[in-house]
């Protein structure tokens, strides 16, 4: 039953983003057709910037739990792991996460607890940069959130949330408990990965002459991601965030090339985690290979 309100919810999404794009398909060629290439790929490389940012949050939380992990093996759990997230159903990326860390001695466990705190530290950091960026009067709601997500963020919540979890799952507590100094680290990192996502749809409006600049950018990507993240029934929120991009950018750009920015925006993060999630595969193959057991 789930499955199937999933793939409706994911269809219905899909079929009502193609009207959209249908009904405004001249505005949208026209949109496509001020990018350049260089804009384009100093876009992808920020969105690259953004994914190592994301990856150095989950490997500091890992570290901090007490499974430190060099950097290339890291990068491969943590990027090839993530491309589950395209595929329905939340609990691919985690999966392939716990598996592969398993091979490297990370207990499942603390796999799982690492991922799952990636949400609230990501959503925490987008509201807190929202509110910061695009004004408290329009956007004035995500306080609501944001005292919730901190306290969720305090170490010592955290912990015993873990720790009453794994109790009911009749599992063994995790060995070393999370601390504050690597809670702050890991939300730093995502704070700078809020910054370099910024720059990728600065450069992508900048292109299309819109007038936001870029702390406009910085925040309107990260509220869009927020709204995505918050919508677990698709696939990486296919749909959601581009349609909330849409409407947030409607008061810099017209409607064609807010559509046209936005699926170019999923492109560029698509192409983004592929050539992560190789490039990770083939540093951590290499690494074997001068190191061979």
């Amino acid at each position: 039953m789930k499955k199937a309100v999933r793939l409706g919810f994911l269809l219905v999404a899909l079929g009502f983003g193609a009207w959209v794009v249908a009904s405004q398909w001249d505005a949208v060629v026209a949109g496509f057709a001020m990018l350049t290439w260089p804009m384009l790929a100093g876009s992808l490389v920020s969105v690259v910037v953004a994914l190592l940012a994301a990856m150095m949050t989950w490997r500091t939380l890992l570290a901090d739990l007490g499974s430190p992990l060099p950097l290339r093996p890291a990068a491969k759990v943590f990027f090839v792991g993530q491309l589950g997230k395209y595929i329905p159903g939340a609990v691919w990326p985690v999966l392939a996460q716990m598996e592969m860390g398993k091979d490297l001695g990370v207990p499942r466990p603390r796999s799982a607890t690492a991922f799952f705190l990636m949400m609230p530290i990501q959503l925490a950091t987008g509201l807190l940069v929202t509110l910061v960026t695009l004004g408290w009067d329009r956007f004035g709601w995500a306080l609501l959130f944001i005292p919730v997500l901190l306290v969720l963020l305090e170490p010592k919540v955290i912990n015993a949330l873990i720790g009453f979890g794994l109790r009911r799952l009749r599992r063994e507590p995790l060995e070393r408990p999370l601390s504050r100094r690597g809670m702050l680290t890991a939300l730093a990192w995502a704070l700078a990965g809020w910054g370099a996502y910024g720059v990728h749809l600065f450069l992508l409006t900048a292109d299309m002459g819109a007038s936001g600049g870029l702390l406009f950018a910085i925040g309107a990507f990260a509220l869009t991601w927020c709204l995505g993240i918050m919508t677990f029934v698709v696939p990486a929120g296919a749909g959601v965030r581009e349609a909330a991009m849409v409407a947030v950018l409607s008061p810099v750009l017209d409607r064609g090339s807010a559509i046209a920015l936005a699926l170019c925006s999923r492109m560029v993060i698509i192409l983004a985690d592929l050539i992560c999630a190789a490039a990770a595969g083939a540093a951590a193959r290499a690494t074997v290979d001068r190191n061979p057991v």
